[in-house]
């Protein structure tokens, strides 16, 4: 098991998840497992179904609560039981589903819940929709469908409305998971291109993916579960394609093995 490699010029990790365990009877879905996240790292986790990588990240999230284990936010023992805990630590989850109301637009999507209330009492449509537009003109200055519902929107623009909801409310520990499933070629590269906007400006971005390639393309570093245990952590600079494969599948990290 390979230590994890920091990133040049960072000092403390925005997180630290430090030998976390979780058992669902006696199955141990995650068994001591260590990972770190630094401001302006694009971090990937690898695995196969059942390796343990969402359940991790739920632990992070507060969808589920760790057995044993110790997770630390900019240096500080942080105590997260529920999503609203992670919230109150500014770490942010999208899943797959993006969880969007498909008939409401994309402002009325991106403060639903915590919509913006005029002095009258009233939702206050205009200024939600100024905010919108700031918000997307810095993450993707192509989105101008503002005012359709978003079940119009395409697959990358519907990412761009969940990672802007996620942004306003100052994330800095953005999880998102698969996020480039099922879309094309171009919309992949849109997705591509808000992760980097969101890496430049400093947050801390956690991947889940099964496709090797893109995570290579996307990551600072990889981290590669199997069987609720941490294969290895390597800078993707340093591995192949190949490598990551092997880790996945043979749970052996290959340098190790040489």
């Amino acid at each position: 098991m390979t230590d994890t490699a920091p990133v040049a010029g960072t000092s403390v990790p925005l997180v630290e998840m430090r030998n976390i365990r979780l058992a669902f009877g006696g199955v141990h879905a995650v068994d001591d497992v260590s990972i770190e996240l630094r401001a302006g790292e694009v971090l990937g986790l690898l695995g196969h179904n059942g390796a343990g990588k969402s359940t991790l990240i739920k632990i992070l999230s507060g969808a589920y609560q760790m057995d044993s284990g110790e997770i630390r936010i900019d240096g500080n023992t942080a105590r997260i039981e529920s999503p609203r805990d992670a919230r109150r630590y500014n770490i942010e989850t999208i899943y797959q589903t993006l969880a969007l109301a498909d008939n409401l637009n994309a402002s009325a999507n991106l403060f639903l819940g915590r919509e913006l209330i005029t002095p009258l009492g009233f939702v206050d449509d205009a200024k939600m929709e100024a905010e919108t537009r700031k918000i997307m003109a810095r993450l993707n200055p192509n989105f101008k469908r503002l005012n359709e519902p978003v079940s119009a929107l395409s697959g990358g623009q519907r990412q761009s409305v969940a990672i802007a909801r996620a942004v306003y409310f100052n994330a800095k520990i953005l999880i998102m998971d698969e996020p480039t499933a099922a879309l094309g070629v171009h919309e992949t590269q849109m997705v591509a291109e808000l992760i980097d906007e969101l890496k430049r400006q400093g947050l801390g971005i956690i991947l889940i993916s099964h496709d090797t390639r893109e995570m290579m393309a996307l990551c600072d570093r990889v981290c590669v579960m199997k069987n609720g245990q941490l294969v290895g952590t390597e800078r993707v600079e340093d591995v192949t394609e190949d490598d990551i494969l092997s880790m996945i599948i043979l749970g052996k990290n290959p340098r190790e093995a040489a």
